[in-house]
Parts: C-alpha cells; structure tokens; sequence
C-alpha cells in the first residue's frame, strides 16, 4: 500500500474513532479522572480498541525542542485552518445537515501526503475548530478524544505540542461531563513542565479555571512571570463572582508588580469599579491613563468603561466629559452614552443621542442604543416617547424591536399603572414572552395592587421555570397580604419553605474613604447600623414629618 493510502486509512480510522465517541461522553471524564499526575492507566480507552492510555513514556514536543515540526508560515497555517472550518459549517443547500469532522479529517488526509510537516498542524486545527463547542456541545468531547490518541504511545499521530494544549483546556472547559477533566489536563501540563513555562498553556490554564476564582488566583500565584493578560483574567474572574474588592486589590498589585496594565486589563478594572461603585479607585485610573498613556482615551472600550463607570457612580457631567472628548465614537460608545443618560432617566438628553449619532459621526443606532433609550424613557416616566419609539424604531433606524425591546416597554408600561395595556402589548409580541416580562408584570401588580393579573404573572413565571427564584413568590405573597387575602399569603409562604427556595437579598453598595460598604434593606448586621440610624433620626428631624405621617414615628419606621 502506497503511503498516501496509509495515510488516508489512518485518518479514517481516527474519523471513525472520534465519531464512534459521541456516545461515550461520561466513559472521557472517567477515563481522564484516573490518571494522576501525568500517568495513564494502562488499559483500553472505551470505544477505542486495542488503543492504550498515555503512560510516562510519551512525552510531548516542547517550545525550544529541536525535534519540532519545521516553522509553519502563518499564512499556509490560515489556510489549513479555514479549510477545515468551511467543513464544520453548513451549506446554503442543507443548512440543517450535520456538521460531521470526518470532514475536515478527510481534507486533512488529502493535503499530509504532499505536505507531511502540515500533520501537526492540521490537528492542532482541528481540536481548535473542536473545542469551541460552536457546532455541537460534543465537538469539546470529540477534541479530547483526539487529543488522547495523540497522546497514546501506540498511535501514529503525531505528538502534541505545547500549542496543542491551550485548545484542549477550552475543550475541558466546555465539555459537558462531569467531573471535569480541566484539573487531570492540569496535573498533565505541571508534570510535563509545559506550566507555568508556557505562556499560551498558562493563559489557557487561568481561562479554565476563571468560574472559580480562588482556583484561578491560585494558578495565577503560582506564575513566576506575569503578564497583563493574566491579570486580566483573574481580575474579570473576581468580578464576574461579585468579589469585586479582590479584584481591585489585584489591580493595584499589578503596579507594585511593575507590569504596565494595557486597555484590556483597563476596562476590566474601569468595570469592576463602576460594579462596585468604587468611584475614588475609578477616578485614579481615569488620571493614570490622562498621564501616561493619554492614546487610550481614544479607546472605545476604555472610554466606554469611563462614561459608564462614572453615570453609575452618580458623576454624569464627567461621563458626558470624558464622551465629548473622544475623537471617535462608534456604536459602542454612543450606546454607552445613552444608557448613562438612561440610568439618570433623562430620556430626552437619551433620544437625542439617537438623532446626533448620525449626523456627528455617521453612526447607525443599534438595538443597544434604541434599548438605552426605552430604558430612560421607563425611568423618566416619558410613557408616550416611549411607545412613539418602539412603534417608529424599524423606519426611523433600521432595527427590528427585539424582546428585550418589548420586555422594557412592558416594564415602562407598568411602572405607571397602565396594566391592561401591558397585557395587551404582551398579546402582539411576535416572540415568546420570557420571563423578564412576566416579572415586570408582577412588579406593576404589586406596585397598584392588581391581584388578578399578579396570578396570571406568577403562573407564566412557573411555566418558564422562573419559579424556583423565591423572589416571585415573595412578591405575590405580599400582593396577597395587601389584598387582605391572608390565607393566600400563609399558602404561598408554606409553599417557600416547602420548596427549599431562597432569595439573595438585594443590596446597595458605597465608596466611603476608599472602602466599600455594603447595605441590605432592614440591615441587622451592619457594624455601623446604630451610627447610621442616628444619623437618619437627624435628617428625619431637620426634614420634618408630612402630614400623612405626623403619628408614625422613626422608632417605628427602623
């Protein structure tokens, strides 16, 4: 047999293999779960036949290895990457058919022959195109399975090297199996010496482990050399976990470390500030960013990160400031500057934005922006404006109202007590209601007391599996309590514990010298609680009482 066709054959079978592991997904997390440290059990992998786990003896191909593949030009790489792609997408005359790698595995097969220093390559390629998961939730399952007979000292393929690993991680990372082989794939890279030596697996280590922040803080302590990036991702790890304060903590550390933070690490703290309303660490970074790299202003995400930051923060002239400043302004960025004027719920200041977007810089608005300026409209209580603009969006913008669209102008609907026509509004959707809509529905009822459609409301959260949050059950228990239904009420509070179901308290946070505090509504806890309710007894003093309330006294009211 010609090598050609010896190599036709060996991709087929690998094709066959990886195909045949769609329907061993738990058999991949068990298989991973026993090796330890870097050593594979010797015994078949599931499916594969005859195939033998990766013991110490196969070691991968390093960075600085001299048995490397020769250097692989970026644009023959590109290549190789697009063609496998184009196989992973449907065509226009089947564009439901299955997006199968024997594709891509075919194609592989008929360009190695002529070109044998594509092989790694073209796999690396592959658990590229296979780890992202965009396809098929298995693809992730198919790309571990490739990257164990690569690793397997029986197969043919080739080695993996270190770029082989990052695509891997992702693939661990998106895998749907429990347990997750992203700590086995760990212990295989630290055994091998690939971390924390290499910067791609290093990276792709921190984006594995960034749902649980301590883990990723951990990887991130152990870094003899850190870079921006890696600040960045754990810095956006504490955030996304609402640890917001460790996260500005890191960034702050990132100075004392002498690593020059650049627009991504930037907006990622410019963000957790705005989250956490930390204006004076907000402000700080706004002068460092004026001082010594003054070209970033420039940015459309650093200088959107500032407009936002400082409307949360209660500072809108300086987020108009910092916005008028720019030299160029996208979409992006009037978006964000619409939905600043929308948190003030200035909604004039906000449709005007939507006119000025084109006739300044010859910008389009997008959904975002028309949402921002529903949004204001809601806040402002510009009930009219509002309804003008869903109903004029599509001719005046070129954007088809979304949900999200028709979720605002409910809410915006309700928060004036217009009930029926919110329900009427509901009715034409030309989508499925979801459950944004429904709870802002049951808000309305709460707010002016419609027992009748704060049923219908909670029955439709329940049906979309919104009712597991306590929060709507809490609110339709109080409906019923202001009804004077107090049977209801008693029902549907048992049924709260009956369920097991919890609510996370909402809280409001403040920047006070540098710290934040945090308040929940009734705060018990608060180490500060008597100083603050002193200082609300003086305000209450000098404001004085109104006339409805000239019997309650603050002793009641805390």
């Amino acid at each position: 047999m010609s090598k050609q066709g010896a190599l036709l054959r060996l991709w087929l079978e690998v094709s066959k293999h990886l195909i045949a592991s769609l329907g061993h997904a738990q058999s991949l997390g068990n298989t991973l779960q026993r090796r330890t440290m870097g050593c594979f059990a010797k015994e078949p992998l599931g499916p594969f036949e005859g195939v033998e786990e990766v013991s110490h003896s196969r070691r991968f191909l390093q960075p600085n290895q001299t048995s490397m593949r020769p250097y692989i030009p970026k644009t023959t790489f590109a290549f190789c990457h697009s063609l496998l792609s184009s196989r992973f997408r449907p065509s226009a005359a089947c564009p439901t058919a299955p997006l199968l790698p024997v594709q891509a595995l075919l194609t592989t097969a008929g360009l190695s022959p002529h070109r044998p220093e594509l092989s790694l390559v073209s796999l690396n390629s592959l658990l590229r195109i296979l780890s992202r998961g965009a396809s098929s939730p298995a693809h992730p399952l198919l790309a571990l399975r490739l990257l164990l007979l690569m690793l397997s000292p029986s197969s043919p393929l080739p080695s993996p090297d270190h770029l082989s690993f990052p695509f891997a991680l992702s693939a661990a990372a998106a895998a749907p199996v429990a347990p997750s082989p992203g700590p086995q794939l760990h212990a295989l890279l630290v055994k091998n010496a690939l971390f924390p030596s290499d910067h791609y697996v290093t990276t792709a280590l921190l984006q594995l482990h960034a749902p649980r922040p301590d883990d990723a803080r951990r990887v991130f302590d152990e870094l003899p050399r850190r870079e921006a990036i890696h600040y960045d991702l754990v810095i956006g790890a504490y955030a996304r976990a609402g640890m917001t304060a460790e996260g500005l903590a890191l960034f702050r550390a990132m100075f004392l470390d002498g690593v020059d933070p650049d627009a991504v690490v930037l907006t990622t703290a410019i963000a957790a500030c705005a989250q956490s309303g930390a204006l004076e660490c907000g402000e700080w970074t706004h002068r460092y960013v004026e001082t010594n790299a003054p070209g970033l202003l420039a940015d459309a995400f650093v200088g959107s990160a500032l407009v936002s930051m400082y409307a949360k923060c209660g500072c809108l002239q300086e987020a108009v400031r910092v916005f008028e400043g720019m030299p160029e302004r996208n979409e992006y960025v009037w978006g964000t500057m619409v939905g600043a004027f929308a948190v003030h719920g200035m909604a004039r200041e906000a449709v005007a934005c939507l006119e000025r977007m084109a006739g300044e810089d010859g910008v389009r608005p997008d959904g975002v922006a028309v949402l921002g300026a529903l949004s204001a409209c809601a806040h402002a209580g510009k009930v009219e404006d509002g309804l003008i603009l869903l109903r004029d969006m599509r001719r005046r913008y070129g954007v088809a109202p979304g949900h999200e669209h028709y979720s605002c102008t409910v809410d915006m609907l309700c928060r004036v007590g217009r009930l029926e026509e919110a329900v009427e509004l509901i009715g034409v959707m030309p989508m499925t209601p979801l459950a944004s809509v429904w709870g802002s529905l049951l808000a309305g009822c709460r707010m002016y007391g419609n027992v009748e459609l704060a049923e219908v409301a909670a029955n439709e959260l329940e049906k979309l599996g919104a009712g597991a949050d306590q929060g709507v059950h809490v609110q339709l228990s109080n409906i019923y309590l202001d009804a004077n239904r107090k049977d209801d009420a008693r029902r549907v509070r048992k049924l709260i514990g009956s369920r097991g179901l919890k609510k996370v308290p909402a809280y409001c946070a403040v920047e006070v010298d540098g710290e934040l505090s945090s308040f929940v509504a009734d705060d018990q806890a608060h180490p500060q609680r008597f100083e603050i309710w002193d200082v609300l007894g003086l305000l209450a003093e000098q404001m004085g009482p109104s006339p409805e309330e000239e019997g309650t006294t603050l002793v009641t009211l805390l």
